[in-house]
C-alpha cells in the first residue's frame, strides 16, 4: 500500500512545523525561546498522533551573549566579530598570531604563549580528516594562548558562531569570538604579528533546558530512536541548524502514525536541547536511559540542506544495509559514509555501541556552510526536498523497527580503536570528549 507516499509528499505538517520554529526567534540553549520550541514541539507530535508527547527538563550552564570587539590602537579593526558561546567575559591585549588553517601541527610549530591566535573554520583539501572549531580552540589552549579567533572561510561578511568549553569545564579558558572570512583577511594582512585588543562581554548563569519525548508503535522494551536537536544558535533562524531536523521529526511522526499497524518495534521520538553548547540534552538521557534497549538511532541534523540524502553509519554494517535496501525498494540515491563522526546528539549513543546513524544532506562544501552564521535561513531549504526526504526516511524508520531487522550493537573499545585509526582519538582527547578509559 503506497497511499501514504502521496500523503507524505503533499503533507504540510513538517514544514508548517519548521516555519513555526524559525519564527520564535532566539532559541538558544536555556532561553525561553528554547522552550517555546521545545514545547511547540511536543504539542506538534501530539497533533501528528504520537502519544505521551511530554517535557524532560534539565539543568545546563546558561550563557547569555553581551558585546564584542577587536580593537587596534584604539580603533574597532575586527569587523561585526561575535563571541562564541561559553567564552568567558575578558579583555586580553596581546599580539596576533594568524595561523591559517590551524592544523594540530600548526600550534607546534609556533610561539603562542601570551599571543591571540587565529584559525579559519575549513581545512585544506588535501586534509584527511575535518578538524572541529572546539579541538582548534583547545590546541591554542594547550599552548598557552591568551584568546582565539576563529575566521569564516565562507564569504559574505558572516562571522562564525560555536561553542566551546568542556563537559567538566563549561565555560572555555580564553575569550574567543567569530570573525567573518573579509575581517580574518585584513586582521592577517594588516596585524599579525601586532598587539591587538580582544574583548568579550557575557554573562554566565544556571539555566534549564529540556528534551521532548513521544512515541509511536507497541509497547515493546526495545525501540528506535527518531531525533533532532530544538535548539539554535541565537544570532539566526536556524532553520538548517536545525530546525529541519526537528521539523523532519515532526513530518516522520505524522506518516508513521499512518502506518503505526505496521511497526513492530516501539518508535521514540526525541527533539534534544542544549545540543549546540555540548550535546548536552542527548548526553543527559544517554546516561539515564537503558542503551541496551535501544535498536537503533536515526538523528536528523543537517537533512533539507542538500536534496541527496547522506547517512554517516558509523561502521554499523546492520545501518548500512537497511538504507541499502531502501534505496533499492525505491531506485533512489541515498549516500552512506562508514566513518565515524562524533559531533551530533547520536554521539553519546554510538560512543558506547548503539547502533546510530547521522542523517544529513550530500555536500561538496567543507563545514557548515551557512550554518552557524546569520544566513541559517529559511529561504535556503525547498518544502519538495523535507517531503522526499520524510519518504525516504519513514520507510527506513519502519525497516528498523521490524522484527526481520537486527542491527546488532558493538563492543565500545571496537569504536574506541576506529576512533584511534581514524586520528579522531587525539582531537577528542584535548577537547574533553574522550569517553574511554585509556
Amino acid at each position: 500500500m503506497t497511499d501514504w507516499i502521496g500523503d507524505v509528499f503533499t503533507s504540510d505538517v513538517g514544514w508548517d512545523h519548521l516555519e513555526d520554529l524559525v519564527d520564535i526567534g532566539n532559541r538558544m540553549a536555556g532561553s525561553d525561546g528554547e522552550r517555546r520550541a521545545a514545547e511547540r514541539t511536543r504539542d506538534a507530535l501530539a497533533e501528528a498522533g504520537a502519544r505521551n508527547a511530554r517535557l524532560d527538563p534539565f539543568g545546563i550552564q546558561g550563557w547569555t551573549r553581551g558585546s564584542s570587539a577587536i580593537r587596534a590602537n584604539g580603533d574597532a579593526v575586527g569587523g561585526n566579530c561575535i563571541a562564541l558561546p561559553r567564552s568567558p567575559a575578558d579583555r586580553v591585549e596581546a599580539p596576533l598570531v594568524d595561523l591559517g588553517y590551524g592544523l594540530p601541527e600548526d600550534f607546534e610549530e609556533r610561539e603562542l604563549e601570551g599571543r591571540i591566535v587565529m584559525v579559519r573554520s575549513d581545512i585544506p583539501d588535501y586534509y584527511e580528516r575535518y578538524i572541529h572549531r572546539r579541538e582548534k580552540y583547545y590546541h591554542a589552549v594547550e599552548q598557552g594562548a591568551a584568546g582565539f579567533v576563529y575566521r569564516n572561510h565562507v564569504e559574505g561578511c558572516l562571522p562564525p558562531t560555536g561553542s566551546v568549553g568542556t563537559e567538566d569545564d563549561p565555560i572555555g579558558e580564553i575569550p574567543a569570538v567569530g570573525v567573518s572570512s573579509e575581517a580574518g583577511a585584513r586582521l592577517a594582512r594588516r596585524f599579525d604579528g601586532e598587539e591587538i585588543e580582544l574583548a568579550v562581554d557575557a554573562e554566565v548563569h544556571e539555566a534549564t533546558s529540556q528534551n521532548v519525548h513521544a512515541e509511536l508503535g507497541p509497547d515493546t522494551d526495545e525501540r528506535v530512536l527518531v531525533t533532532s536537536h530544538v535548539d539554535a544558535h541565537d544570532i539566526a533562524e536556524g532553520a538548517l541548524d536545525n530546525g529541519a531536523g526537528t521539523a523532519m521529526v515532526v513530518e516522520l511522526a505524522n506518516a508513521l502514525a499512518k502506518r503505526e499497524d505496521e511497526l513492530e518495534t516501539r518508535v521514540e521520538f526525541v527533539a534534544f536541547g542544549a545540543e549546540e553548547v555540548g550535546l548536552t540534552g542527548s548526553a543527559h538521557y544517554a546516561a539515564e536511559t537503558d542503551r541496551d534497549s535501544i535498536e537503533a538511532v536515526v538523528n536528523n541534523d543537517g537533512v533539507v540542506r542538500g536534496r541527496t540524502l547522506s547517512l554517516v553509519t558509523h561502521g554499523f554494517d546492520g545501518l548500512e544495509a537497511a538504507v541499502d535496501a531502501v534505496a533499492d525498494r525505491y531506485d533512489h540515491p541515498i549516500e552512506t559514509v562508514p566513518k565515524l563522526g562524533p559531533h551530533s546528539d547520536h554521539w553519546p549513543f554510538v560512543q558506547r555501541g548503539v547502533p546510530g546513524y547521522h542523517v544529513k544532506s550530500t555536500s561538496d562544501d567543507v563545514g557548515r556552510g551557512w550554518g552557524h552564521t546569520f544566513a541559517d535561513t529559511l529561504e535556503k531549504l525547498e518544502r519538495r526536498t523535507l517531503r522526499e526526504q520524510a519518504i525516504l526516511l519513514t520507510e527506513l524508520v519502519v525497516d528498523l523497527a521490524s522484527a526481520d531487522r537486527a542491527v546488532e550493537h558493538r563492543d565500545p573499545e571496537a569504536i574506541a580503536a576506529e576512533l584511534e585509526a581514524q586520528d579522531l582519538a587525539e582531537g577528542m582527547r584535548i577537547t574533553g570528549d574522550w569517553p574511554y578509559d585509556d
